[in-house]
């Protein structure tokens, strides 16, 4: 029993012997027979090569190496020779000397103008007239209210004199001056409010409010204030109201209403000197609320701009103004 066991051991062993180098070298043929894979003519893909033994045990990358190295520089010769073709066939542009090139002639009458540095000095009168030719009169230098505008200087109203003040139609009145205080840190800080009523006696007339550390500064910046927020209070013939009107200013409330000629202003306070500085000759004002001056006076520009013309009430109801009161 022993003798055949190794027997039988004998022979398997030998057998896998043979076999095994049988089956290396057919693999070896495969892989050499397979195709390498490319992306395109000039780049390989490089992928992983399965090492393998040769008969004598070496691992043998040198033939594939050798073989990579040609192929590669095979395409670039042939790359090469492609690029040199293109270039040869591509179409050079044909050189045009200057000689050949000749600008149109001038119309008859052309006189070439001189250059800017052989010009006169331009004075300001030909670029206003520069300017007006191009856009219009409006820069010609003078402003809607007819002062030029290039010789008017602006002065802060704190620094104007009596002297220096706008001499125009409009009056001024001082309704109010107030001492008012301000607290910081350091102490009291004490300055004036001045109330100033601005009017032409002809419709138009303005409240204004400044402070300042002296009373004649800020009553100057009331006044500027003034001329700032001007209205148009409109009157009848009479000089009085078209209407009668109420209107609030915060705690103050004013009623106004038409007089008849000769009555004269019946009214108080800030409401009277308002009406005044207008032009109003004939109407009838209260104070209903609080007696502040300066929201009286607000609360009466206020219900002027309330009050409208017989004719601007005819035209929005396409009536001749005979028929308003029919």
């Amino acid at each position: 029993m022993a003798t055949t066991a190794t027997a039988m051991a004998m022979a398997t062993t030998s057998t896998a012997a043979h076999v095994v180098p049988a089956l290396f070298s057919f693999l070896q043929q495969r892989l050499r027979l397979r195709p390498k894979a490319r992306i395109s003519t000039f780049h390989r893909l490089l992928l992983p090569v399965s090492r393998f033994s040769t008969r004598d045990g070496s691992a043998s990358y040198q033939e594939e190496d050798e073989e990579g190295e040609a192929e590669d520089s095979a395409e670039a010769a042939f790359g090469d020779e492609v690029g040199e073709d293109e270039d040869d066939e591509k179409p050079q542009p044909e050189e045009v000397s200057s000689t050949e090139f000749q600008f149109a002639a001038p119309p008859e009458g052309y006189i070439e103008p001189a250059s800017f540095d052989e010009l006169p000095p331009e004075s300001p009168e030909d670029v206003a007239a520069a300017y007006e030719s191009l856009y219009g009169p409006a820069f010609s230098g003078e402003s809607l209210m007819g002062n030029n505008v290039f010789e008017v200087k602006v002065v802060d109203p704190v620094d104007m004199d009596r002297d220096q003040r706008p001499n125009d139609e409009f009056s001024e009145r001082v309704v109010q001056v107030s001492r008012v205080t301000k607290v910081v840190k350091g102490g009291r800080q004490l300055s004036y409010r001045a109330l100033v009523v601005v009017g032409d006696m002809k419709g138009h007339v303005g409240v204004g409010v400044g402070k300042a550390k002296e009373v004649s500064e800020a009553i100057t910046k009331a006044a500027m204030n003034g001329r700032r927020n001007l209205v148009t209070v409109p009157l009848t013939k009479y000089c009085t109201f078209p209407h009668r009107a109420e209107a609030n200013y915060g705690a103050a409330k004013v009623m106004l209403r038409p007089a008849c000629p000769g009555s004269g202003v019946t009214a108080g306070g800030a409401v009277r000197v308002v009406l005044e500085m207008a032009g109003v000759e004939n109407a009838l004002g209260k104070q209903l609320r609080s007696k502040n001056p300066l929201n009286n006076a607000r609360a009466t520009v206020k219900a002027t701009q309330m009050m409208r013309q017989f004719s601007d009430v005819a035209a929005e109801r396409g009536l001749p103004m005979e028929e308003l009161w029919k």
